[in-house]
């Protein structure tokens, strides 16, 4: 393997590549790598993966398709952390008193 070969390609695409994370999709590869999976990386690293043949550049639908699911995952992961929190209000006792006769005279 010509090093210089290699890290020429590395720099060419990190070049190319506009974002500073740029999303990739995987390959199937002969160690068990599973196919179509996408992920955001580097530029760096996406140029590396890309010149060693385990990625390839996702398209614009498969990022937008990316960003979509990872903006709702956040959005419910917010959402569940919201409905995990308890809100507790600290009352005097002669507040909490005159509501309980207002609630009484209500009642009456």
């Amino acid at each position: 393997m010509d090093l210089r070969a290699y890290y020429q390609k590395i720099r060419e695409i990190e070049v190319m590549i506009e974002e500073a994370f740029a999303i990739v999709v995987s390959l199937e590869t002969g160690d068990g790598g599973k196919a179509g999976v996408a992920t955001e990386v580097s530029r760096a690293i996406a140029a590396k993966m890309v010149v060693e043949g385990i990625v390839r550049m996702a398209s614009e639908e498969e990022a937008t398709e990316f960003l979509t699911q990872k903006a709702d995952a956040v959005r419910v992961a917010v959402q569940e952390k919201a409905a995990g929190q308890v809100h507790l209000s600290v009352v005097p006792t002669n507040e909490l008193n005159q509501l309980k006769e207002a609630v009484r005279s209500l009642r009456e």
